[in-house]
């Protein structure tokens, strides 16, 4: 683990702050050059990432609180405690929102974001594995496994190091879905990033210790499934697209 990348004149900088703003960082940029590509303001990408960045922590952190009502404490309003999904709804109301009053259609911007997207969930597990935030997985005695023994959840035996795993997949999705972006249409994209990121959550689940919610399923489980219908239902969908709106007029205000 490497909590604590270094100390800028005696502040810490953490490596799981670090990784969000770096996520934010890339998924900025390369929205802006698909932006650009598309003929839109490249400047409304940033404006994009920002406030689906701001509202995805909300959506994160209100999800997380709501899973932990019963043995709520203060500290977890803290700088830990987020979970993805919340995070996915929060963005994605953020991200509706703005191309609304951009008039841009939605489903040619969430077919720009979805790879992008997956670069920035990447960076961020991996922020998530240096921190030791304690989203690894089972015991293991394969040679990759890893002990977390000042995680936090401190694990003193090798387990899988489901956080590198997540990395992998999203980084091997977003190659994916750049080879796809000129092929197929916005919505497909897009669908095909619900789909396949609902599937790598569905396996990498196996090896996290994570209870039952239904049927033997975790609660990430079952988010996966709903993911993987939603997007098979979008990239299925025979509406054709009627591409691109007009080229928006930049702007950081929701």
């Amino acid at each position: 683990m490497w909590p604590v990348l270094f100390n800028f004149f005696g502040f810490p900088v953490q490596s799981y702050g670090a990784s969000k703003a770096l996520a934010a960082i890339v998924g900025a940029i390369l929205l802006g050059r698909r932006f650009k590509r598309l003929g839109f303001d490249k400047d409304l990408a940033y404006s994009l990432v920002l406030w689906a960045t701001v509202w995805g922590f909300v959506g994160g952190k209100i999800y997380f609180l709501i899973d932990n009502w019963s043995h709520f404490e203060w500290h977890m309003l803290g700088s830990s405690g987020f979970v993805w999904y919340g995070g996915l709804v929060g963005g994605t109301i953020a991200v509706a929102v703005i191309s609304f009053r951009h008039k841009l259609q939605l489903a040619t911007v969430a077919g720009a974001m979805a790879m992008p997207l997956s670069v920035a969930y990447g960076i961020g597990r991996i922020g998530c594995f240096l921190a030791g935030d304690g989203t690894y997985g089972k015991p293991t005695d394969l040679p990759w496994g890893m002990a977390f023994p000042n995680g936090v959840v401190p694990v003193d035996v090798p387990v899988h190091p489901a956080q590198l795993y997540e990395a992998l997949g999203a980084f091997a999705i977003a190659a994916f879905l750049w080879f796809l972006q000129d092929r197929v249409r916005p919505v497909a994209v897009f669908g095909s990033y619900l789909a396949l990121s609902g599937a790598a959550r569905l396996l990498v689940e196996t090896v996290r210790i994570n209870p039952p919610v239904i049927l033997g399923l975790s609660e990430a489980q079952l988010f996966g499934i709903v993911s993987m219908i939603v997007g098979a239902a979008l990239v299925l969908r025979r509406t054709a697209s009627r591409g691109p709106a007009a080229v928006p007029t930049a702007g950081t205000s929701i």
